[in-house]
């Protein structure tokens, strides 16, 4: 299928509608669904109903949901018009989202009714329409008499949706410039600090084209949303991409727990999946590595090459039939996925692909297919992506991953300052991350630059590359390293529910629990210590109790601990 003639989003939209007016575009697990006319046209009503409300090129319009179909409606009627699209984690708490639409200065806000509490109690002057997005009403019940005053003075014109988008002439997308922002997303990254990344049409577009080139996707492709579309990976990879190439997007109606995952897979059967590391590291944990480690007779059977392989294929082939059975491309992002992770899909041929970007890049940077990948490896450049290491060590060759390209941001919302911080004047984005680059060209990302602690004698000491160490152990769920008055010094949450069906079946008493503990983390210290370097070793590990913290790609928010 062509591209696209003009790199916006309503130019993809209208493009998908020529060449797949009938197929099923959108779809929920309770039956609702749009055929890519019937996601034109809704797009078209909600275009013009914003219009008509005074919302217009250039004015901001925020997003709170959950993922649904009338999420990517009401993303597309913005875009469509010119306006700018402010999508919103739903995970965010209240402070952050009101912060966000103060901000912003956003003139209307999508919300859905579970969510619509974070707004109620807000101040906000140039917040003029609400609209809920489950059904595209005037919400009129359980609201504050501030929020009834928007809704009366500022929504009257929502009941009359159809009717008046059947009197409009389509929607112009050809007037809206490639250059012209689409969306603002705010995140609070790892550092606490919020920043607004201004993505443009172009951006977009230029990434969803780019990272097609080197992973196809097919009208016959069927994808399962389980990520926030508020995060630029999901938003691009697994909301634009399969749009622009015909392809079936389905949303859960509830959170991704398994109870309501299996079902869901076993219904829709995905040949395409976007996940963050920690949702297969989970799997891995809890139904695989149980099975590997699980007995004498398993460890025996694993010693001999030829078995090991077959026990590889046989649970890599019980697993895939765990996605529904034809899966073909299961893309991980956001985080790196851990090493011992890494090698059971390669032995079991689990269809997994590696892709790193930022939100400042739309975000994909660097990525390849399934059959292309490389141990340990985020891949290569996209086509058009310009990467180099910022003053490589001379004997590591590791430096700051610099990246160039139509895919990078136009700044941050309001802030000057910051973008200057982070683009230079020939267009370079600094990343922040430390990486190597193979002669085959293929990227490794060593950490970031700002977690990086300098050793007793000017060693660099990478917290990343220890953590990933210690989340290998059996009992570890994750882990973070960090400096404490000049000593390495790491908290561990463990697997408590596999630790305590293992002190069931020893029948110990709690007074022994706590001991048994002490004496887990005093031997992992040992374990991973003798694996490390003794300038980056150890001082003490820390039972982390609760899980920690963490961003909507799961990264923990180290700032919080890290002291």
């Amino acid at each position: 299928m062509p591209y696209p003639e003009q790199y916006t989003l309503g130019a993809v939209l209208q493009n998908s509608r020529d060449y797949f007016p009938g197929h099923k575009a959108l779809a929920d697990l309770a039956g609702k669904s749009y055929t890519y006319e019937e996601l034109y046209q809704k797009v078209r009503e909600l275009g013009h109903s914003l219009q008509s409300q005074g919302v217009y090129r250039g004015d901001l319009v925020a997003i709170l949901s959950e993922n649904k179909p009338n999420w990517v409606v009401a993303y597309f009627a913005i875009t469509s018009i010119g306006a700018v699209a402010v999508p919103i984690l739903p995970d965010f708490q209240t402070n952050q989202v009101h912060h966000i639409l103060r901000q912003s200065g956003c003139k209307a806000i999508f919300v859905s009714e579970k969510l619509i509490h974070k707004i109620e109690d807000g101040h906000f002057e140039t917040l003029s329409t609400i609209i809920l997005i489950d059904d595209f009403s005037i919400p009129v019940h359980n609201l504050s008499d501030k929020v009834k005053k928007v809704l009366r003075e500022g929504s009257k014109e929502f009941g009359k949706i159809k009717q008046a988008a059947k009197r409009l002439s389509p929607l112009h997308s050809e007037k809206i410039n490639e250059e012209d922002i689409a969306s603002v997303i705010y995140t609070s990254g790892t550092t606490g600090h919020s920043k607004g990344v201004m993505l443009t049409h172009q951006n977009i577009v230029y990434d969803a084209v780019a990272t097609t080139k080197i992973q196809d996707v097919t009208p016959n492709d069927r994808l399962l949303s389980i990520l926030p579309l508020a995060h630029s990976y999901e938003c691009t990879v697994g909301m634009i991409i399969p749009i622009m190439q015909g392809a079936t997007i389905y949303y859960l109606n509830k959170p991704p727990t398994a109870r309501i995952l299996l079902p869901a897979l076993e219904k829709v059967k995905p040949t395409m999946m976007l996940s963050v590391p920690l949702i297969i590291e989970k799997i891995y944990k809890t139904k695989i590595e149980p099975v590997l480690h699980g007995g004498k007779a398993m460890q025996l059977l694993r010693k001999i090459p030829p078995l090991e392989k077959r026990i590889y294929k046989m649970i890599g082939k019980k697993l895939l039939k765990s996605f529904g059975g034809s899966l073909r491309f299961f893309g991980i992002g956001g985080a790196a996925v851990s090493s011992e992770v890494e090698r059971f899909m390669r032995k079991a041929s689990f269809p997994y692909a590696i892709g790193y970007g930022l939100t400042e890049t739309s975000p994909i940077i660097i990525g390849t297919n399934v059959e292309e990948t490389k141990f340990r490896s985020v891949g290569k450049p996209l086509p058009g992506v310009e990467i180099r290491i910022h003053r490589p060590n001379p004997k590591t060759g590791e430096g700051e991953i610099r990246a160039r390209g139509k895919m990078v941001m136009k700044g941050y919302y309001r802030d000057p300052e910051r973008t200057r911080e982070v683009l230079d004047e020939e267009g370079w984005l600094k990343t922040g991350d430390l990486g190597t680059v193979d002669e085959e060209g293929y990227i490794f990302i060593i950490g970031r630059l700002k977690n990086m602690i300098l050793g007793p004698s000017g060693e660099n000491i990478y917290p990343e590359e220890i953590e990933a160490l210690l989340n290998e152990h059996k009992y570890v769920s994750e882990s973070l390293v960090y400096e404490q008055e000049k000593l390495l010094v790491a908290r561990v949450h463990l697997n408590y529910e596999s630790l305590d069906e293992k002190f069931t079946k020893q029948k110990l008493p709690e007074s022994q629990i706590h001991k048994s503990i002490e004496k887990l983390l005093l031997e992992l210290r040992q374990g991973v210590n003798e694996l490390l370097p003794l300038f980056s070793r150890i001082h003490k590990i820390i039972e982390q109790t609760e899980p920690f913290e963490k961003t909507p790609t799961q990264k923990i928010k180290r700032y919080l601990y890290a002291n």
